[in-house]
This record gives C-alpha cells, structure tokens and sequence, in this order.
C-alpha cells in the first residue's frame, strides 16, 4: 500500500478539538482585513509559514497542521488545501486563485476513510488559477502549471503540465532562470 488510510470515525476528543480550534482560525482568519496585524496574528498562527509568505483569504481545508509553507511564498484567494496526507510547499512559490491542492480523497467502498499521499511543491513552481493537484503528487523546481489543470502525475523540474488530465507540453530553459 503506498498510501496512509485514516479512519475518520477513529477520531479522538483531542482530535475533534483540535480540528474545532483550526476551523475557528479559518473562519476567523476569512472575516478579517486582510495584512492586518489581527490578520498576519491569525495566519501565522494557523499556518507553519515561513518568512515574507502570505496566503490571502478566503481559505478553506483541513488538517492545516500538515501543511509546512516555505519562504517567499504567495497563495492567493479561495484555495482549497486538504492537508490530511501532508502538503509541503517550498521557497519562492506562486499559487494562483482557486486552487485546490488534495492529498487525501476517500474510500470508494467506505467514506469514512481517507486515503492519503503527501504533495510537495519545489522551488520556484507556479500553480496557474484554478489547478487542482492530487494526492501523491510533486510539482518540481520552477515547474509550471497551467490555469485548469488537474495533476494526477508528477511534473518534472523546469516542465510545464497543462490540461485534463494535465500533461507535459514544454520544458523551460533552465538557464533562464535566477541561480
């Protein structure tokens, strides 16, 4: 099995409590102006966020405590991240609005367990508005991917995915790029 399974009805008092205290900071975090310092409080204490990162509101999602954003990094409005199976974002990363990053989905036989996989975003990716990424995925260093795309497939570093199912149609010149 290549893939956690979690038992939502396996759920313990500390779990419901702590999933009821991130889903007031999400509620709280959508109702606040956003880059107020009521705001950055709330998202620095909902997210494991590195330095000069901003995600902007609104949000939505679960498990955020599986979610590890690294610096320089932009997520813009209405992102979906379902963090249950781990969701590691690196430096210097783009996400545009709509974006729905997945690492968990359910059982088809038995909804209340989650099947999970980690995603992980490299260096430098840019996720175009509306994209979907699925679980078990990995967008590599400065990898593109096109507005509407859902990734079911790793995207390599340097390569542009588009479409659905999002496929490879380019690779970027390397050397372009900031060292």
């Amino acid at each position: 099995m290549d893939f956690e399974r979690v038992n939502m009805e396996e759920f313990t008092p500390e779990d419901v409590i702590k999933t009821n205290k991130e889903t007031e900071l999400i509620f709280k975090l959508n109702h606040t102006l956003p880059r107020s310092d009521e705001y950055m409080e709330v998202m620095n204490e909902l997210f494991d966020i590195g330095e000069d990162s901003f995600v902007m509101a609104p949000v939505a999602g679960a498990a955020i405590d599986m979610l590890k954003i690294g610096n320089n990094v932009y997520i813009n409005s209405n992102s979906l991240l379902m963090a249950r199976g781990g969701i590691t974002i690196e430096d210097d990363v783009l996400i545009a609005a709509n974006v729905q990053l997945l690492s968990n989905n359910h059982d088809e036989y038995e909804r209340q367990i989650l099947t999970c996989k980690p995603i992980h975003i490299k260096k430098g990716a840019w996720i175009g508005a509306g994209a979907s990424i699925l679980p078990g995925v990995t967008i590599g260093k400065n990898a593109i991917v096109g507005a509407g795309a859902i990734v079911t497939k790793d995207v390599g570093d340097f390569e542009v995915a588009v479409g659905i199912p999002a496929k490879v149609v380019k690779k970027l010149d390397e050397n372009k790029f900031k060292k």
